[in-house]
């Protein structure tokens, strides 16, 4: 597979809901092949449902191939028993790629939210909305943010990686310059 295709396998980890998606990208033009969660039933136990995260992951691999794993990176919460879960949940999610042989990419929430929106503290709303327009998703409508969130780390993967394997700074010293080098973000009403 040549440098400019790539599919990404984005995941938004969760021990209730794992948002995952898969995006197919041909030079800069990104294409969403599938975009869901998976749903864990809150009275099966912790292991069984990292069982089933990682089965998840696994399937997910195997059918699409995916170039690039990116998953969103843990965040710093209150609830101690909470964030082990999460870690827990996520370190299932890089295990199955990792034995899978995908290479594995972690992004913290902040830096996906910028990647998608320009604004660190974006909320939940505005990333799926930004995505709406880059990827140009015509229905707007979804069941559940974690599944965007999962495409927002794919897409920001694709923003990140693009920028290392082409040795550039994503850095713009003017608009005009930042428009030329992005002009897909750009949008016209």
């Amino acid at each position: 597979m040549e440098k400019s295709r790539k599919i990404i396998l984005g995941i938004d980890p969760g021990t209730l809901l794992m948002g995952y998606c898969i995006i197919h990208v041909e030079g800069q033009a990104i294409q969403m092949k599938e975009m869901n969660v998976l749903r864990l039933h809150s009275r099966l136990d912790n292991y069984t449902r990292l069982q089933h995260i990682y089965n998840k992951v696994d399937e997910l691999i195997r059918l699409f191939r995916p170039n690039c794993f990116a998953i969103e990176a843990p965040f710093f919460g209150k609830n101690v028993q909470s964030m082990l879960k999460l870690g827990r949940a996520q370190g299932v999610a890089i295990a199955a790629a990792i034995g899978a042989g995908v290479q594995v990419c972690e992004y913290s929430p902040r830096k996906i939210k910028q990647s998608i929106t320009g604004n660190g503290n974006a909320d939940k709303e505005q990333v799926w909305k930004m995505l709406q327009q880059i990827i140009a998703i015509e229905d707007a409508t979804i069941k559940y943010l974690d599944a965007s969130d999962a495409l927002a780390v794919a897409v920001c993967h694709h923003f990140q990686d693009n920028t290392i394997l082409n040795g550039r700074s994503t850095k713009a010293t003017s608009w005009k310059q930042f428009i030329e080098k992005n002009p897909q973000r750009l949008r016209v009403k």
